[in-house]
């Protein structure tokens, strides 16, 4: 039990169902084909707006096409184990959960785009590392980590803005949702700030409440 305890099981499960998701998917249409995109899950606005929420959510599990799942596959790969490691397994999850939904409720605000990946959670594994950074600016180490993913996530934005098809909205929403979800699940090697605790949730809830009022509207 030991020796499960500290790998990353969280990780290699999570990568484990989004193979199994894709390899389904392209036995039953293919994972580019917009009718098995939506039949497996992906976020299409007027489906959510019909009372399809769970669309918030299967998202992170689909990918469209071969290059989009080796890219996030491996991104997770690598920063998951860290984020793993440092938040523990059941926080870790929470963090990835909770980033995936507020990513694709930024989506369902802003992107009339059918969409699916696993970037929105996964970027807020940045986010949970830029949490690390301000609480944790008496350490070395961590701080020195995060910077290096706060350049990370500069690349990427920035990126973002001048490729075409990317849902930046669902980037930014999920960086947003694992930064703000990090102060609430905390950390196991130290205390964190109760007040920042209880501000991070209720801005966390707000912007929540504030995004899925705006997909509601349908004014995307």
């Amino acid at each position: 039990m030991s020796r499960l305890r500290g790998k990353p099981y969280i990780t290699y499960g999570l990568l484990a169902i989004m193979v199994i998701v894709f390899i389904i998917m392209s036995l039953m249409g293919g994972t580019e084909n917009g009718v098995t995109l939506f039949n497996f899950g992906a976020k299409y606005n007027p489906a959510i707006r019909a009372g399809d929420y769970w669309r918030l959510i299967t998202p992170v599990f689909i990918h469209i096409g071969f290059t989009h799942i080796l890219m996030n596959g491996i991104t997770l790969y690598f920063i998951g184990q860290y984020v793993e490691q440092i938040f523990g397994h059941v926080r870790y999850l929470i963090i990835f959960l909770v980033s995936g939904v507020m990513g694709n409720l930024a989506s369902f605000a802003f992107s009339s785009n059918l969409s699916a990946g696993a970037s929105t959670a996964i970027f807020g594994l940045f986010g949970a590392f830029m949490m690390l950074g301000e609480s944790f600016s008496n350490n070395p180490a961590i701080v020195s980590m995060a910077k290096t993913f706060l350049l990370f996530i500069v690349l990427n934005i920035g990126t973002d803005i001048f490729v075409q098809g990317i849902d930046i909205a669902g980037h930014i929403g999920g960086l947003v949702g694992g930064f703000l979800i990090a102060y609430l699940v905390g950390v196991s090697f130290a205390k964190v700030s109760p007040v920042k605790r209880v501000i991070a949730t209720i801005v966390l809830v707000v912007i929540a409440v504030v995004l899925f009022s705006l997909g509601m509207q349908g004014n995307f």
